[in-house]
């Protein structure tokens, strides 16, 4: 399918300023949203923001924030606005903790959390039979959506999917974010993530959620975390399972499991991504029939911002519902 190449905006040429532009200079996106709390099946929750026609029959997009996001990270509520513009429905996700309330069990989210993905997309199929179902998934939201993808082969249970800025190899994306200016990017996430943990803390005690505070307690002291080593060893592996942070990256990257994608998905990557090392990108030989491959020179990590400063134009939430509307078709 032929498309226009992304070209950044004069002046943002800069994979940090691509970067940065959402969380800090982008104006608040405004539109309506009705919550929804889907409970899952191990007694903890999701809560799903909707936007968008109530008809039986319109096309739903599932939409997936990334690490310490929300359903209002600005290139959520963009592009669900953009769908809404176009009578499509949409529904953000927002992954364990991440609505503005603890969820009630010590586990979290994480990056390869796909079987909360596959209990909302059954959720959601189940409430709107009759319309065709996709999704997107950004950064950490990318990288759980394309290992649910693979693991689910012909039955993933979405007509197509696009996955942006993914962190394809964890253990890799770990070690590239300690780097150069990536550093900045990387405190802020360990201030935002050794929070989280603490505001649950807070938040069992005040209930008196006894066996929850155990398990956080059993992980030890939270202090002098700097690194996505430090954090996913110390507490991610603990509290889900993993031996340790290497296991843990290496059953949750989603690059081992694209070979095994069957639905048409859309990948759109940024050589310059200062989340991504190059050699962290997949190989064609990698990537199944399925999958269209979109490899641009500039944008950042889910930036992708052109148009000029005055007025900034945002790629993403125009390719994406162009690409869907194209597939549905198909």
């Amino acid at each position: 399918m032929a498309h226009s190449p992304f070209t950044p905006a004069f002046g943002l040429g800069n994979p940090h300023l691509q970067t940065l532009w959402g969380p800090l200079w982008r104006k608040t996106v405004h539109i309506g949203r009705e919550r929804e709390r889907l409970w899952l099946e191990d007694g903890d929750f999701l809560d799903l923001d909707w936007h968008g026609p109530h008809s039986a029959d319109a096309p739903l997009v599932l939409v997936l924030h990334g690490l310490t996001g929300s359903s209002n990270s600005p290139y959520v509520a963009g592009l669900q606005k953009t769908l809404g513009d176009r009578g499509w429905a949409s529904v953000a996700l927002n992954w364990r903790g991440c609505s503005g309330e603890p969820n009630l069990l010590p586990r979290s989210y994480h990056s390869g959390a796909s079987e909360d993905l596959a209990e909302a997309i059954r959720h959601l199929r189940a409430k709107r039979p009759l319309a065709p179902l996709y999704a997107v998934g950004y950064s950490l939201g990318g990288n759980v959506l394309l290992k649910h993808l693979g693991e689910t082969g012909s039955d993933s249970g979405v007509t197509a999917a696009v996955a942006v800025s993914v962190p394809f190899r964890l253990d890799q994306c770990a070690d590239r974010i300690g780097q150069g200016f990536s550093k900045v990017y990387q405190a802020h996430f360990m201030r935002e993530m050794v929070a989280y943990i603490k505001n649950k803390q807070r938040q069992f005690q005040h209930d008196g959620r006894e066996d929850g505070l155990a398990a956080l307690a059993a992980l030890g002291s939270l202090e002098n975390m700097r690194t996505f080593w430090d954090f996913d060893g110390r507490v991610t592996a603990p509290l889900h399972g993993f031996a340790d942070a290497e296991d843990y990256y290496r059953r949750a990257s989603s690059r081992y499991f694209l070979g095994e994608i069957r639905t048409p998905t859309l990948v759109i990557q940024a050589a310059d991504d200062p989340f991504v090392f190059p050699h962290s990108l997949p190989h064609a030989d990698e990537l199944s029939a399925s999958t269209q491959f979109e490899l641009q020179a500039k944008g950042g990590h889910v930036g992708f911002v052109d148009g000029t400063l005055r007025q900034p134009g945002y790629y993403l939430e125009r390719r994406i519902p162009e690409w869907l509307a194209a597939t549905g078709r198909a």
